[in-house]
């Protein structure tokens, strides 16, 4: 379990911390602390307990509606603020020393015209973009700022930049675009989320989650493991994925997509990204138990 962690989202959760973490697990990724006092008990107890703490951007909540940060933006200037913003993060984060900060890509997300994203849930419209107002020219061109950028600032920094796939469009998959960013600048790694990927595999007939798990595993730093049960709609999400949860009732495959991972990417750390208040004590062990025999059977 040395490559496992947990989340704190909104602050440091004491009655979390307690129930969920465990003494050889990695660390803990944090995401949008409200206060510095929060900051301050989470570096309190890496110290104190030897863990390492990963950043899901940002670390600090400043209030805003868009918790992401828009590099990718068509508007010079909503590009220029989300750098600055980035700059201003890691300036903040130089007390708690993360092992990684990670970002979601692409953000705006780039959307395919011909898919239904109604239940893909953005906080607000400047998220996303339509593919067909968005060429595969200008990613190419902001990603190769972006990369260049996050190199510099993870040595600088002394951390490893993590994007974590958001929405996907053809540009990602059906490309080797990305592929030859992430050889150009090693430092660079990806995180694949469990719940994100079995979403858009049910409803983008144009998507295959399982080959993008194969064409991106490698380069994967994190997986974000959590289940998510769609019937027609969401049903449950943010679900711990336990060994009973079955896809023939409408589960992710959280089985068949860490076989994949392991596969191409024996050493990822597992971040869980899951509310484990909707679980018993022992359905929690059960589900770190379960997930611990997958990752270690050859």
């Amino acid at each position: 379990m040395k490559r496992f962690m947990i989340g704190q989202y909104g602050g440091f959760d004491e009655t979390k911390y307690r129930r969920d973490f465990r003494d050889d697990f990695y660390g803990i990724e944090a995401c949008l602390f409200g206060t510095q006092e929060d900051v301050r008990r989470l570096i309190q107890e890496s110290q104190r307990n030897g863990f390492r703490i990963g950043i899901h951007f940002p670390l600090q909540a400043d209030g805003t509606l868009v918790r992401d940060a828009l590099f990718l933006a068509r508007d010079e200037a909503v590009r220029n603020r989300a750098f600055e913003w980035m700059e201003r993060e890691l300036e903040a984060s130089i007390p708690v020393r993360p092992a990684y900060i990670l970002f979601h890509y692409p953000k705006p997300v780039i959307l395919d015209d011909r898919v239904d994203w109604s239940s893909w849930r953005f906080a607000d419209p400047s998220e996303y973009v339509w593919e067909s107002q968005y060429s595969m020219q200008q990613l190419e061109a902001s990603t190769a700022m972006l990369f260049d950028w996050l190199t510099k600032k993870g040595e600088e920094y002394a951390f490893i930049p993590v994007l974590e796939f958001d929405g996907l469009n053809r540009y990602i998959y059906e490309t080797d675009f990305l592929e030859r960013m992430l050889h150009l600048y090693p430092r660079i790694r990806l995180c694949l989320d469990t719940g994100r990927l079995y979403l858009q595999d049910r409803i983008d007939p144009y998507f295959d989650a399982r080959a993008v798990i194969r064409k991106f595993a490698k380069y994967a730093e994190t997986i974000h493991l959590k289940n998510m049960r769609i019937a027609g709609k969401i049903v449950e999400n943010h679900y711990p994925a336990l060994p009973g949860l079955k896809p023939e009732d409408g589960w992710a495959p959280v089985e068949e997509y860490l076989v994949l991972i392991k596969k191409r990417n024996p050493h990822v750390k597992i971040v869980f990204e899951h509310r484990s208040e909707l679980v018993s004590d022992e359905e929690l062990n059960a589900c770190y138990d379960w997930i611990n025999r997958l990752l270690d059977t050859p």
